[in-house]
């Protein structure tokens, strides 16, 4: 009796360190998708401002007609940890045959995993950063292996597809164009007289297209980067219930047990107590 309540102490000890592990889990997870949000603030007021100048660059010097090149890149944003649930197969599941048909570019180790595990073939891939901090040097990376394959001949056109975490409709999967520009979707031009510039039009056009490329991949990688931490602290919730449900079984069958322990031992010395007034009548 005693070694199965010692038995049943020591999982019960377990199972609250267990619970303080998906607690700290959770927190930074928390601080994680927070801090990232807070950065796609700066991200989108940065690419509004990019916007905004490439639509008074065109008005200088109208893009130049793109010449088709087969081809397409799919930037797939996965779950670089475990413990997010079914993050990464679905991002993989929204894009489908296009998996085939593309050259993948994807981030985060775990999706590498999963994308092994379904025979993707990857073009390219990176680990997401463990900070937010870190996704503009990310972006590069991802900008530097586009403009390589696209020198080459490889791709004419980019997509980005990633996780997007919205407080009213919780997790979904985003896919938008990068490449080829397209112009058509950029604010007008300010009304007053022409920009002064000190690059010729065209080279101007093409620098402030690569800074929008870069805003949007960063774009991406943080809501990526939110997306997995909130379905990390979901996860973790769920566990946390486990955990609490799991406990309050073990510690039930401990009062239990230690009651029958008590009822053992009151028994056990009545008895011996009735068997002395025998001997001594």
């Amino acid at each position: 009796m005693t070694e199965r309540l010692g038995d049943i102490s020591a999982r019960i000890e377990g199972i609250r360190q267990l619970g303080a592990v998906v607690n700290a889990m959770r927190g930074i997870a928390a601080a994680r998708a927070r801090q990232a949000r807070d950065q796609l603030a700066a991200v989108d007021s940065y690419a509004a401002s990019i916007a905004g100048a490439i639509s008074e660059a065109l008005a200088l010097a109208p893009a130049a007609p793109t010449v088709a090149t087969p081809g397409r890149a799919l930037v797939v944003f996965c779950a670089e940890q475990g413990f997010a649930g079914a993050f990464s197969e679905r991002v993989l599941e929204s894009v489908g045959a296009d998996l085939a048909a593309s050259t993948v570019l994807l981030v985060g180790t775990r999706g590498e995993s999963v994308a092994a595990e379904r025979g993707v073939a990857l073009g390219w891939h990176a680990a997401m950063p463990a900070h937010s901090s870190g996704v503009p040097k990310l972006a590069d990376r991802i900008a530097s292996a586009i403009y390589d394959r696209i020198a080459r001949g490889d791709i004419g056109s980019v997509e980005v597809v990633f996780s997007l975490w919205e407080a009213s409709r919780g997790t979904h999967v985003e896919r938008q164009r990068l490449l080829p520009f397209d112009a058509t979707g950029m604010p007008p031009p300010r009304a007053g007289a022409a920009p002064l510039i000190y690059l010729p039009p065209q080279v101007l056009l093409g620098d402030l297209t690569a800074d929008f490329l870069h805003a949007q991949l960063c774009r991406a990688a943080l809501h990526a980067f939110a997306a997995e931490n909130e379905a990390r602290m979901a996860a973790m919730a769920a566990a946390r219930g486990q955990i609490e449900r799991r406990l309050g079984t073990l510690q039930g069958q401990q009062r239990r047990v230690r009651q029958e322990e008590i009822t053992a031992e009151i028994i056990e010395l009545a008895a011996g107590e009735t068997a002395g007034r025998e001997r001594q009548g």
